[in-house]
């Protein structure tokens, strides 16, 4: 059996324990991974590195070509920059993935939601070009790329026929911001069209479609967002199934790929054994279908099928951490997982 070296990245705050859970059910589900650990964030700093994202991480994942990642801090209106745009930027991982699916023993005002935002994850507001003209003037640059509109349009079309989605609907502002935009939705409507008839493909102005998402997210299948769109419809979609715990996250790109719990560091509860670790948990099971596909190795897609089944019945089970209503600890919840995968035979890659 293949042995694939995976780098881990504990992050900041509740970081080190989470991943240690999801580390603890990889093992314990005979995952084909060892891990490497490096650092990033403030928990960099803290060990002594100039950098909140070391060389040696960044060429660690280089060389391995996959992470694992927990939540890195980043402070807000000032010091350092992020750590995850400077990952995506540094490894050109342009596409983020974000499932967002009902769990079974986690109810929500909606049911049977099934979705996929597909972010472009390089460009636009968020990646933060910023100059400050005069002492009362700021200037964000939103840049757009034929290209990149292109590459991540491709993506996700690939994607959904991969996976047997039925639909990609492109959210914009392009009534108002008709070149960045424009551009955006004229890429995806093109590779619509040139190479993937099959799949529907509908474009949605964004405030309408944050209106109709929490109407009735049902409506949707993948969702096909530029940068900051993405980044607050995740977040939106995200809340429709139990919140930022209950949903994994990845940052694809044409070499490398980063998983990673999409929540924040939460230290307020640092050290204390009460965070949710379901997120990078399903993460992880991400990561393995990703080893799995793209190495084709049968073993990790197993290990997937058998944590994302785990998690599956401890949930339906009533074993849910207390953000979820539940009692159980972060540790007790990796346990509770544990003991399921003896029973544990769902489908290859699901």
């Amino acid at each position: 059996m293949t042995i694939h070296t995976v780098v881990m990245i504990p992050g900041d705050g509740i970081g080190p324990e989470v991943t240690a859970a999801a580390e603890r059910v990889l093992k314990a589900a005979d995952a084909p991974v060892r891990f490497i650990e490096r650092h990033a964030g403030i928990a960099a700093l803290d060990r002594g590195e100039n950098d909140v994202l070391p060389l040696s991480t960044v060429d660690a994942i280089r060389e391995h070509g996959v992470a694992l990642k927990g939540p890195c801090t980043t402070p807000i209106g000032g010091g350092f920059g992020s750590v995850n745009v400077a990952l995506r930027k540094k490894l050109s991982l342009y596409a983020s993935i974000r499932p967002v699916r009902s769990l079974p023993g986690v109810k929500t005002r909606f049911e049977n939601v099934d979705l996929v935002i597909v972010r472009e994850n390089t460009e636009g507001l968020y990646s933060g070009i910023e100059n400050q003209i005069t002492d009362d003037v700021v200037v964000s640059m939103k840049v757009a790329t034929r290209d990149s509109c292109e590459r991540i349009a491709r993506w996700a079309f690939r994607y959904a026929v991969h996976r047997g989605r039925n639909k990609v609907t492109a959210f914009h502002k392009a009534n108002i911001m008709k070149l960045s935009d424009g551009l955006f939705i004229n890429e995806a409507k093109k590779v619509y069209e040139e190479e993937y008839p099959n799949i529907k493909y509908e474009e949605v102005i964004i405030d309408a479609a944050c209106m109709r998402l929490v109407t009735d997210p049902t409506q949707f299948d993948m969702l096909l967002c530029e940068n900051l769109y993405g980044d607050i419809i995740s977040d939106l979609c995200a809340g429709l199934v139990g919140g930022l715990g209950c949903t994994p996250g990845a940052n694809i790109g044409d070499v490398d790929a980063v998983f990673e719990a999409v929540h924040g560091s939460a230290p307020d509860i640092a050290g204390q054994d009460k965070a949710n670790p379901l997120a990078v948990i399903m993460s992880a099971a991400m990561m393995l279908n990703h080893i799995g596909t793209t190495r084709k190795d049968t073993a990790a897609l197993e290990s997937a099928g058998r944590v994302r089944d785990a998690y599956n019945l401890a949930l339906t089970e009533g074993q849910k951490t207390r953000d979820l209503g539940g009692e159980l600890s972060c540790s007790g919840f990796a346990d509770a997982v544990i003991d399921r995968l003896k029973t544990a035979t769902a489908p290859v890659g699901n």
